[in-house]
């Protein structure tokens, strides 16, 4: 099997890549979910796929490849699938879950708010987890095997200065001016007031629901969990360990048709009704009512909090680093130290401009390197009131690409040219012990340089 170079290359980058901006399957395409466009041994590509693949490009504002590109980027991933299989390759759960969480921060981080992220799937969170727990399992699945095929891969300073050498003087890239920036996060607490306020609310429901009144009507009134409010607060039947301790500690306590007192969890207050439990699942029911943190939540404490982290830091009897590894509640830059970084390259530099969060940009403009803010006004990625304070590590400015300045970006790029030869090698080799098949509707592409019909 013959298969053409660049075109591979750039179908492993989608693969391995961007192949993980595939979202929940919202089927808002209005492409037939049942059309299978292409089949990898006992996995299929459906056409809503490819089409879902297609629009997240352009949701992103991305360039958009091709369709035929994109459908060859799902055939490797398919393939890697089938291989893992083939050769008994499996992932833990708990990577699963961590990587779930993961997934789930940046959609809530993408839709502004949790609420936001219900809302427009018109699901639970939970209901979105298990819709996406298959994905997240599969892609964990790919990363494995691309670590077995190339994670041995290395590089030697010598290679990353003769791909330098290789640019033409007249074609180096320009490197805006970047910055490296800590910060350290404390979440507003809700105030007692608010507290109270739905403590109250939920108990005058709990009392309509003890007189007779239906909970899956009262839920689909009363709850903020839009996803369940719909199907009368139903959340089906979960694994232990699934739910936040509190909820499951409240439904399991409980006798089937029972109703919770109310319990508090990081997502806000809920009334619980145990329906049946099931060996080592329990199915249950809930009414969910949320702070307001825009107006319900009171920051003097995180404040409070953050002036003498400020005041030990600049004593140095702490580091940033350890405040921010001890007391941030961010947990994406906690065990960095605090350091942000940037999401497309992984980097703790990130380019000081228009792409920067404009909080973070205006904030640093009134800053020095070295400096550290007094705590500042802040939103979480869930949308949540909160204060940080930050830290201006370091600044480089903008320069034409140099080897002394820009090694660690160039030997990210020799790296990866690097592994995708050992992965294009691979796929050379796997592509004939599976079957691969293509849709006649696809015959104008070119698939591993093949045509449809020669796949088959």
């Amino acid at each position: 099997m013959k298969i053409k170079t660049t075109f591979f290359r750039n179908a492993l980058l989608l693969a391995f890549g961007l192949i993980s901006t595939l979202g929940f399957g919202q089927g808002q395409t209005g492409i037939s979910v049942d059309k299978i466009i292409a089949r990898v041994d006992n996995y299929y590509i459906l056409r809503s796929e490819l089409e879902e693949l297609y629009q997240s490009y352009k949701a992103e504002g991305q360039r958009t490849p091709e369709r035929c590109q994109l459908l060859e980027s799902l055939i490797i991933n398919k393939m890697l699938l089938a291989k893992a299989e083939i050769d008994s390759v499996t992932v833990e759960e708990g990577r699963v879950d961590e990587q779930l969480d993961g997934r789930m921060s940046y959609m809530i981080q993408r839709f502004g708010s949790e609420k936001n992220l219900m809302e427009a799937y018109g699901k639970s969170v939970n209901e979105l987890k298990t819709e996406l727990r298959q994905q997240v399992k599969d892609q964990a699945i790919v990363e494995t095997m691309q670590q077995k095929i190339a994670g041995d891969v290395k590089i030697t300073p010598n290679e990353v200065r003769k791909f330098f050498n290789t640019i033409p003087k007249d074609s180096l890239p320009y490197i805006p001016a970047e910055v490296e920036v800590g910060q350290i996060v404390r979440v507003a607490a809700v105030t007692q007031e608010q507290k109270e306020k739905l403590r109250n609310q939920l108990l005058d429901i709990k009392k309509k629901a003890e007189n007779g009144e239906d909970f899956a009507v009262l839920a689909q009134i009363y709850s903020e969990d839009l996803g369940s409010a719909k199907n009368g607060g139903d959340l089906g039947f979960a694994k232990r360990g699934a739910m936040v301790p509190e909820f499951e500690g409240a439904a399991l306590a409980m006798k089937p048709n029972e109703i919770s007192n109310i319990v508090e969890s990081q997502f806000g207050f809920h009334l619980i009704q145990l329906l049946e439990t099931r060996g080592a699942e329990y199915h249950a029911r809930h009414i969910l009512l949320r702070p307001d943190y825009n107006r319900g939540t009171d920051v003097t404490e995180a404040t409070r909090y953050l002036d003498s982290l400020h005041v030990l830091i600049k004593i140095d009897t702490l580091t940033f680093a350890e405040a921010a590894k001890n007391d941030s509640e961010d947990k994406l830059t906690a065990d960095a130290g605090g350091l942000i970084m940037d999401p497309q390259t992984g980097l703790t530099r990130i380019p000081l401009d228009a792409s920067m969060d404009p909080a973070l940009y205006f904030a640093l403009d009134s800053m020095k390197v070295g400096q550290i803010s007094a705590p500042i006004a802040y939103r979480t990625e869930d949308g949540r009131s909160a204060m940080r304070i930050l830290y201006y590590k370091s600044k480089s400015e903008g320069h034409t690409a140099n080897l002394r300045d820009d090694y660690e970006k160039l030997s990210q790029i020799v790296l990866g040219n690097k592994k995708n030869n050992a992965l294009e090698e691979w796929f050379k080799k796997a592509a004939g012990d599976v079957f691969i098949s293509v849709d006649d509707e696809f015959q104008n592409c070119s698939i591993f340089g093949l045509s449809p019909k020669e796949n088959q």
